[in-house]
């Protein structure tokens, strides 16, 4: 059976793992370095040590190049938005960003007339001479990226097509970037996600020219995926058209990882880091999509992203004691150590008392030298570990959907230190835990979605949704799915009762299926 690698990128660690069908063949940690891309290389050589290269079928990589250059406002490209809708606008482009942001990208904003109604019906007809004038303001301040969004685009995305059409014309070798192919119904959040995508186009050929080499100089020839943020993955071509699609894709492989290692497809995971635990929801194997606007570096987008809750609780969470005497009470975080845990925590000689600390007193497996923790006030340990339940136990509740019980599955670092809390015994651990992201990236599927307003026109709602499942399946195989092995596993189709006649429904539907390298080409 040929061997899949998967290699994800996180703020201290990048993780590869060689896997054979189900099973982990070998896996390392890396230090993640600045540049991101030598982090790869190294952890791509020492986990194909004793691998033929020639035995990869695919490899998976879950980078985190996007999210760091939106979050440090490095590599972004200035950016010129049009929106079509009924000039004037009283909401402009970019209205509520960070000023850093704007600074970077520019205020390069124009609004021609144009876009759709709730049911398809055209606003206005698509002023196409001022789109072309648009273009050549566009040409003269030298901008080469264009976000183009729409009034209702999701619904009807014609004027959007045609614009682009001509922008294209207009501006030979710019980038045009549309929004009904990023971002959800709602026209200022999809606006925001399609400029942010359109800010990343130029950093994406560098990322992935970089990533093509960084694999070729190791001897393999298979394709090469990217992680994308809903758990399923892209080619490297359209990574350069979409590389927003990539930038929360650590958690998700973290929680794709969980539900292939525990072999459980809903629960709940916690991923615990060095900083922070991820805790998100699964459902059929995927975690639970986010539904409304999230905020991405203080803009509000409305693309495919999981809906996860970061606590502040991780192996470096630093240990206080607030207050004197007995009566004093525990601090837990949200000071953490960080990377610097190696050097800081007890455990290794250090001067910081940290949860990994409190856990290795309690019992929880070595890590270090469990005899610098001998002398730990038992008090401080109990008081600590068990704050740090309460902290765990609100946070899953949080995540769950209703108030039974499910599993809860933890990976990650840091998840052997959970054994030492008290209450969480029904915890489940699974074997190779700490690289549950590298497995959960190697195991991506691909996958199609439709998310979007239809006008019922004389149809019923059953054949809208069956419309739409066609269409996400569709999306699917073009996505590199195997054909034969594409499954529904979201669909829901919800009435707009509020709009005159109630004629509409807002449908989503998501396909995903088994990546079949033959499906596709290299890239």
């Amino acid at each position: 059976m040929s061997l899949r690698i998967g290699i994800d990128v996180g703020g201290t660690n990048t993780d590869a793992a060689v896997l054979r069908g189900a099973d982990v063949v070998a896996a390392t940690k890396a230090t993640t370095t600045e540049d991101v891309t030598s982090g790869i290389l190294k952890a791509l050589t020492e986990v194909l040590v004793g691998i033929d290269p020639a035995d990869v079928e695919s490899v998976f990589i879950g980078t985190t190049h996007f999210i760091n250059a939106i979050a440090q406002g490095k590599g972004l490209a200035r950016v010129a938005a049009v929106r079509l809708a009924t000039p004037p606008q009283s909401l402009f482009p970019m209205i509520d960003w960070p000023q850093h942001l704007m600074h970077i990208i520019g205020d390069d904003f124009h609004v021609v007339r144009g876009g759709s109604q709730f049911d398809g019906r055209l606003l206005s007809e698509l002023d196409e001479d001022g789109v072309r004038e648009t273009a050549a303001k566009i040409r003269a301040a030298g901008i080469k990226h264009v976000a183009l969004s729409a009034v209702f685009s999701s619904v009807n995305a014609d004027p959007e097509i045609r614009a682009a059409q001509i922008l294209e014309e207009e501006l030979p070798g710019a980038t045009v970037t549309r929004s009904a192919l990023v971002g959800r119904v709602g026209i200022l959040e999809r606006e925001n996600a399609t400029i942010l995508n359109a800010a990343l186009r130029d950093l994406a050929a560098r990322v992935v020219d970089g990533l093509e080499q960084v694999v070729s100089s190791v001897g393999i020839a298979a394709p090469i995926l990217l992680s994308q943020n809903d758990g399923t993955v892209m080619t490297l071509d359209r990574a350069r058209l979409f590389p927003i699609f990539t930038i929360a894709s650590g958690p998700t492989n973290s929680m794709r990882g969980a539900a292939l290692l525990a072999d459980i497809d809903d629960g709940v995971v916690v991923d615990v880091g060095g900083t922070t635990s991820d805790i998100g929801m699964l459902q059929h194997g995927f975690p639970r999509e986010s539904t409304i606007a999230m905020s991405l570096a203080g803009v509000r987008s409305n693309f495919r992203i999981p809906d996860v809750l970061s606590l502040a609780l991780g192996g470096g969470t630093v240990i206080s004691k607030e207050g004197a005497g007995p009566e004093g009470s525990v601090a837990v975080g949200p000071e953490s150590v960080g990377y610097r845990i190696g050097t800081e925590a007890l455990v290794f000689g250090g001067s910081v008392t940290t949860f990994t600390d409190l856990a290795v007193a309690a019992g929880a497996d070595p890590i270090g030298d469990a005899s610098q923790v001998e002398g730990l006030d038992p008090a401080l340990v109990e008081a600590g570990l068990n704050r740090v339940r309460d902290m765990l136990t609100r946070a899953i509740e949080k995540a769950k959907l209703s108030s039974a019980d499910v599993p809860v599955i933890a990976v990650g670092g840091g998840a052997p230190l959970l054994k030492a809390v008290p209450g969480l015994d029904s915890i489940v651990i699974p074997a190779n835990a700490g690289v549950a992201n590298a497995v959960g990236a190697s195991f991506a599927e691909a996958g199609g979605e439709v998310d979007r307003v239809y006008a019922l026109d004389g149809k019923t709602r059953a054949q809208v949704l069956e419309e739409a499942k066609e269409l996400a399946v569709a999306r699917a195989v073009e996505a590199g799915a195997d054909p034969e092995r594409v499954r529904i596993i979201e669909a829901e189709e919800v009435p707009l009762t509020h709009l005159p006649g109630g004629t509409a429904v807002h449908a989503r539907v998501k396909a995903v299926g088994p990546f079949n390298p033959t499906q596709i080409s290299k890239g």
